[in-house]
């Protein structure tokens, strides 16, 4: 018995990392435990049809944008972010429902963009705040968007600060897996006009995406979901050619309806996606960004804030016009 057991071991110890290594910390399925996706009863939407029953565009925006599952983004204005987030996931347990949330407050965040910048004031001040974020999950379902734009957010920085950044991730995940056993991580990759597959699939590789559900494409930005499923399904093919593994990806498709114009902030002309669904060529098509909100003071948001409720362009986005 004692050499069959040794056998064993040898055996094991000669497989390739990466097929003996699960490629991901979790066996829960959050969306078999839900009977659906939760509907933000507070999202920026959800008031702006609350306080403005009489405006002409109300109907519209209530029937197709409000009442669509779309995720809710926590940062520094989430006030005690193990509160929020405990609260969150735990008005969308109460009604079955699988709640969609973002992690937005990575330190040096959107450091090369700007129009996003904050974000915690230091790595060991992110770490804290995203060990309460899973912390007030707990063992509840829920899915979450890890730091959208951290691995695409490179141009300015310096090999440190990648460095820095992609601990930071990594110590993220730790703590949803510790943590949180019900929730599907997903680390964000940018979106096919960002950076090349192998580059993305390199910079997720070392910002520990193995420890992740899987990840994330298109968030805030206005790419087809084919072009995005293109890209996931190539940068698949890197993770398994390089590492020996593969990930499930989600697509945002909240504002992808009409496409790209080639423009990120604020583009005119572009038209709301296919709702939050299961399928539909990746793991998940996701409302991640709300449509109508503004992506800075740019574009058709020109005067706005970043996050901003626009109703006019929120209607357009609507028709596609």
């Amino acid at each position: 018995m004692r050499r069959s057991l040794l056998a064993l071991v040898a055996a094991l110890s000669a497989l390739p990392l990466a097929l003996a290594t699960a490629p991901s910390a979790h066996a829960a399925d959050p969306t078999t435990m839900t009977s659906g996706f939760y509907v933000d009863p507070d999202s920026s939407a959800k008031r702006w049809v609350a306080a403005n029953p009489g405006d002409g565009r109300t109907s519209a925006i209530n029937a197709s944008i409000a009442n669509t599952p779309t995720a809710r983004w926590f940062g520094s204005w989430s006030g005690t972010i193990g509160t929020a987030t405990g609260a969150y996931v735990g008005a969308a347990d109460a009604r079955d429902k699988l709640p969609l949330l973002v992690a937005y407050n990575i330190y040096n965040r959107d450091y090369c963009g700007g129009h996003s910048a904050g974000g915690a004031s230091s790595p060991s001040a992110y770490a804290n705040w995203i060990a309460q974020f899973a912390g007030g999950i707990a063992g509840r379902p829920a899915v979450v968007v890890l730091e959208p734009d951290s691995l695409g957010d490179y141009g300015c920085m310096t090999q440190a600060q990648i460095d820095e950044r992609e601990s930071m991730l990594t110590g993220a995940l730790a703590e949803f897996n510790r943590q949180a056993p019900n929730t599907w991580v997903y680390m964000d990759a940018g979106n096919p006009a960002w950076a090349s597959a192998a580059t993305m699939a390199q910079r997720l590789h070392e910002a520990g995406v193995r420890q992740a559900h899987g990840f994330s494409l298109n968030i805030s930005n206005y790419l087809t979901t084919a072009e995005n499923t293109a890209y996931g399904n190539a940068v698949n093919r890197e993770l398994a050619a390089r590492y020996g593994y593969t990930k499930p990806f989600v697509v945002d498709t909240s504002r992808n309806g009409n496409g790209s114009n080639g423009q990120w902030c604020n583009p005119s002309g572009r038209r709301i996606g296919t709702p939050t669904q299961q399928g539909g060529g990746a793991e998940m098509l996701l409302w991640i960004k709300v449509p109508g909100e503004s992506d800075g003071n740019c574009g058709v948001g020109s005067g706005s804030t970043a996050g901003q409720f626009l109703p006019e362009v929120a209607y357009k986005m609507i028709y596609g016009y």
